[in-house]
């Protein structure tokens, strides 16, 4: 009877954790470039009572047995890198990438990555993210500049007061074998692991990797309607699970009164 109460008990943890996963998902409906997640599970041990095909004592064959499961736990937390919404914005320093790719920062002499395309000039004419974070390869945008162009294939063109060109130079996107593998350290950024592997070089538009769209930004890719039905299910869950342990408290209940 006790294994009924734990293993209801690792239910509710886990669909705890669920609500968490889409509680984060949602909060982030609106975070430029945010990729949402998604808890995946899978279920514990088994007490073996019988094993499937034993022989009985007639010398017949068991066409099953018998498994008692332990319950369920989180295998993993997966960010879905499916391509979110654009919102145009008309900004010329706001990009969004159509399709792989990420754009590559410098944040504390550490290299990071981000979908999140809201680039901004500092006070010396690099360009870099909100938080002062510098786009790599490093770019400077002359003083004189008044109108800046990138093309989808990321080539910067400033042109000054008259339309002459002041500079050119080439944006670069980086892509992963396996962006799941990404570690999120928040601010919009992830870094490298030994399940993402290195990361690979490219120019936008060549080699599978994505085009770059000037006056737009990459919107969440959160579905709310979709999170809505997730948590509605993980609440469900939740709850008959709460019922399982009420059960099994009823039943040990009433073993515990037999002697009266």
């Amino acid at each position: 009877m006790l294994r009924g109460l734990w293993t209801a008990a690792s239910g509710m943890a886990a669909q705890q954790m669920n609500v968490d996963v889409v509680a984060n998902n949602l909060a982030n409906v609106n975070t430029t470039g945010f990729k949402k997640s998604r808890a995946d599970f899978q279920d514990l041990m088994y007490e073996t009572l019988r094993l499937p095909g034993a022989t009985t004592s007639t010398g017949t064959q068991l066409p099953t047995g018998i498994q008692v499961g332990m319950g369920c736990k989180p295998m993993g937390v997966a960010k879905m890198f499916s391509q979110g919404d654009y919102n145009q914005t008309g900004n010329e320093l706001d990009l969004a990438i159509e399709g792989k790719g990420f754009f590559k920062l410098l944040s504390n002499d550490e290299e990071v990555y981000t979908r999140a395309g809201n680039f901004k000039i500092d006070s010396e004419g690099y360009v870099c993210n909100p938080a002062g974070e510098r786009l790599q390869p490093e770019i400077t945008i002359p003083a004189a500049t008044v109108s800046i162009t990138i093309d989808t294939n990321g080539r910067l063109t400033a042109f000054g007061a008259g339309n002459e060109e002041l500079s050119t130079t080439d944006l670069k996107l980086y892509t992963f074998t396996n962006p799941a593998g990404l570690y999120s350290i928040g601010r919009n950024l992830y870094r490298p692991t030994e399940a993402s592997g290195e990361a690979t070089e490219g120019s936008p538009g060549t080699d599978g990797v994505g085009t770059i769209s000037q006056g737009y930004l990459e919107m969440s890719n959160v579905d709310v309607v979709a999170e809505m039905v997730t948590m509605i299910t993980a609440q469900r869950a939740y709850e008959i699970n709460s019922k399982a342990i009420q059960t099994a408290d009823q039943m040990l209940q009433m073993a515990n009164n037999i002697k009266r």
